[in-house]
C-alpha cells in the first residue's frame, strides 16, 4: 500500500496545537491564522481517517490517535531538524539562513531531494515521482537556496548528491518512515491494520525461522503485509539505516557494522560440510582438511562469516586453500552444483534440511563445532517498533528457541 506523506507544514501546525492545547495560542506561536490552522488539522484528519483532537471548554486534547501521531511526528521533525542543523553549521553565510528553517521546507522539496539522491538523475527522479522534470528541478533548487548549500553536482555519470544532500536525504527517509509507522498505528487502533513489515533476510533465516514466523504471524494479523528483501549484506544494511528496511535477519557481524544499529543474537548453529549423496568422501572413515582441499567448492563471497570459516579450515590445518571455487549465495545454484558434481560447500545443515531428508544431499563427518556463528536481528538503534512489529519480533525470538 502506497502511503501518502502529509504536508510538512500541516505537521508543524498539528504539533503546535497538541503542545499548546489551543488553536488560538498556536496561531500566535506560529504566526498562522486560526482558519488556516483549523483547515490544516481537518486535512490531516481526513488523510488519516481519524480524529486527532477532542474539543473541551478548557482546550484541545489529543485523542488516542492524536497521541500516537504526536509521538511519531515529533520524531520525524527531529530527524529533519537535526540534519538541517548539521548541514548549515559550517556555512560561512549561516546568518542569512532563516532561524525557522524547517518551517519553510516542504514535503514536495524533500520528496524531490530523496528521488534525485537515489536516482542520481533528474529525469529518472521525475518519472519515479510522476511529475515534470522542471518541477523536480525547481523543488531541488528552492531547497538549495533555503539551506544555502549545493545539493547536487553534475559529473560524467549524471548527477551526484553532495554530502549535504546525502545527510538530509537519509534524515528525510527516516522521518517518512516514522510517519508511515504512525499511520499504521492509527489504522490498527481502528481495527484496520494493513501495515507492512519489511525484512531484509539472509539465506539461513529464509530457510528456517522466517517462513515459520510469517505463517504463525499471519494467523493473527492476516491483513499485514510482510515484504522480504534479499541481497548482499552491505545493501541490506544500507537500506536498514535509511529506513527502507525495518529488520535484518541473518548472520550477525562482529564488531557491530555501524554505530547506529544494534544486534540481537537468536541462535548460533554450527556450519557443516555438505555434499551430494554417495560423494567419494563418504567412503572415508576420517576426513582431513587435506581431503577437503582436493575437491572443488561452492563458497559465498569474500568477507562473509561463512567464507571466513571456510578459509580457517585450511589455514589452521596448514593446508593450501582449494582453488576451483564457484562463488555464490544462491541456494538453488548451490544445490544443483552439489547434486550434479563432487563439489562441496560449507553451510548450515538447517538450510538444506529438506534436501538432506530426501537424500539428495548429505553432511560429511568433519568436526566443525567451533564454527558456530550467531544468527539474529539487526535493527536501527533508535527504531521504535509499532505494536504489530513488536509482535513479529516476539515470534522471531520464540521460534528461534526451537532451533537452539
Amino acid at each position: 500500500m502506497d502511503i501518502a506523506i502529509p504536508n510538512l507544514r500541516h505537521l508543524r501546525v498539528f504539533l503546535a496545537v497538541a503542545e499548546l492545547k489551543s488553536i488560538t495560542r498556536a496561531s500566535e506561536n506560529i504566526f498562522l491564522s486560526q482558519p488556516a490552522i483549523t483547515q490544516a488539522i481537518a486535512k490531516l484528519e481526513g488523510l488519516l481517517g481519524a480524529s486527532l483532537f477532542e474539543r473541551h471548554s478548557d482546550g484541545m486534547y489529543p485523542t488516542a490517535s492524536g497521541e500516537v501521531w504526536q509521538k511519531r511526528v515529533s520524531r520525524a521533525i527531529d530527524y529533519i531538524q537535526t540534519a538541517t542543523q548539521e548541514i548549515v553549521k559550517d556555512n560561512t553565510q549561516k546568518e542569512r539562513i532563516p532561524k525557522n528553517l524547517v518551517a519553510l521546507i516542504s514535503t514536495t522539496q524533500l520528496r524531490a531531494l530523496v528521488a534525485v539522491s537515489e536516482a542520481q538523475n533528474f529525469s529518472i527522479a521525475s518519472r519515479n515521482l510522476a511529475v515534470s522534470q522542471s518541477a523536480v528541478h525547481r523543488a531541488a533548487r528552492d531547497l538549495e537556496r533555503l539551506l544555502g548549500v549545493i545539493l547536487f553536482e553534475k559529473n560524467s555519470l549524471g548527477t551526484r548528491a553532495t554530502k549535504a544532500a546525502q545527510t538530509l536525504s537519509k534524515a528525510t527517509k527516516l522521518a517518512f518512515s516514522e510517519l508511515r509507522q504512525g499511520i499504521y498505528e492509527i489504522n490498527a487502533l481502528q481495527f484496520k491494520d494493513v501495515s507492512t513489515i519489511t525484512v531484509g533476510s539472509m539465506p539461513l533465516a529464509r530457510m528456517t525461522i522466517l517462513p515459520k514466523s510469517i505463517l504463525q504471524f499471519n494467523e493473527r494479523h492476516p491483513d499485514v503485509n510482510i515484504n522480504v528483501t534479499e541481497g548482499p549484506y552491505s545493501d541490506l544494511l544500507h537500506h536498514l539505516r535509511q529506513g527502507d528496511i525495518d529488520i535484518i535477519l541473518g548472520a550477525l557481524r562482529h564488531p557491530s557494522p555501524a554505530d547506529d544499529v544494534i544486534q540481537e543474537e537468536l541462535w548460533a548453529p554450527p556450519l557443516s560440510v555438505v555434499a551430494r549423496k554417495d560423494h567419494p568422501l563418504m567412503a572415508k572413515g576420517v576426513i582431513s582438511a587435506q581431503d577437503l582441499a582436493e575437491f572443488a567448492w561452492v563458497v559465498p563471497a569474500t568477507g562473509t562469516p561463512t567464507r571466513q570459516a571456510f578459509e580457517r579450515i585450511f589455514n589452521e590445518a596448514d593446508v593450501s586453500q582449494p582453488t576451483r571455487l564457484v562463488e555464490s549465495s544462491s541456494q538453488i545454484l548451490i544445490r544443483e552444483l552439489l547434486i550434479e558434481s563432487d563439489r562441496l560447500t560449507l553451510i548450515s545443515a538447517h538450510q538444506v534440511e529438506r534436501e538432506i531428508n530426501i537424500e539428495l544431499l548429505t553432511v560429511l563427518h568433519f568436526p566443525l563445532e567451533h564454527t558456530r556463528r550467531p544468527i539474529g536481528l539487526c535493527v536501527r538503534k533508535n527504531w521504535l517498533p509499532t505494536v504489530t512489529q513488536s509482535h513479529f519480533l516476539s515470534l522471531l525470538r520464540e521460534i528461534s528457541e526451537r532451533f537452539r
